[in-house]
């Protein structure tokens, strides 16, 4: 199921080896967020391990959720506020240097819309790209399928519902691109 699910195609939510994934993830996860937060060294052990990469000089501030860590990667130089939450069923690429406000969602699951097969527990999934040197305002969701540009600025509270071109400041919900940034 991990590769169909990994393919955005339809998969078993409660497959058997995807919830051995989830309890390994949620696992570290609670670690991470129960560990002493002076602890720099531990917190970067655990992020390592959960995390398919974690950039040096990176930080995200606890608490973090997610749902594999392993489909989520993190460039060099990333900070992340407290309550990131990657729902990593698809893959999450966070560049460098990107600033993530408090409360930030990155969302790829998706679910059908005919009962049915919703009822039966079939998702899909659509990969996140956040580019280099973007920041994400506090409470920012970015929705499946979404790459947002490098050097572009999502302001607060912004619901990212498709993709944003580089160097814009994009705001609302849904998002829309407000003004150009000079380079």
């Amino acid at each position: 199921m991990r590769d169909r699910m990994l393919a955005g195609e339809q998969y078993l939510a409660d497959d058997p080896e995807l919830a051995r994934e989830n309890a390994r993830a949620q696992s570290l996860a609670h670690a991470y967020n129960t560990t002493d937060p002076t602890d720099g060294d531990r917190l970067r052990e655990l992020m390592g391990e959960l995390l398919g990469a974690f950039g040096p000089g990176s930080t995200i501030r606890p608490p973090f959720r997610c749902d594999y860590g392993h489909q989520t990667t993190v460039g060099a130089r990333t900070f992340a506020n407290w309550g990131l939450v990657c729902l990593d069923v698809g893959r999450i690429t966070i560049g460098d240097d990107v600033q993530i406000g408090p409360g930030v969602q990155l969302l790829t699951a998706t679910h059908p819309v005919e009962p049915g097969p919703r009822r039966d527990k079939w998702e899909g999934s659509a990969p996140i790209t956040i580019g280099d040197n973007v920041w994400l305002g506090g409470g920012v969701v970015v929705l499946p399928g979404v790459t947002i540009g490098r050097d572009t600025v999502v302001g607060a509270g912004a619901v990212v519902t498709r993709d944003l071109p580089a160097g814009v400041v994009a705001v609302g919900n849904p998002a829309r691109v407000v003004r150009e940034i000079a380079p």
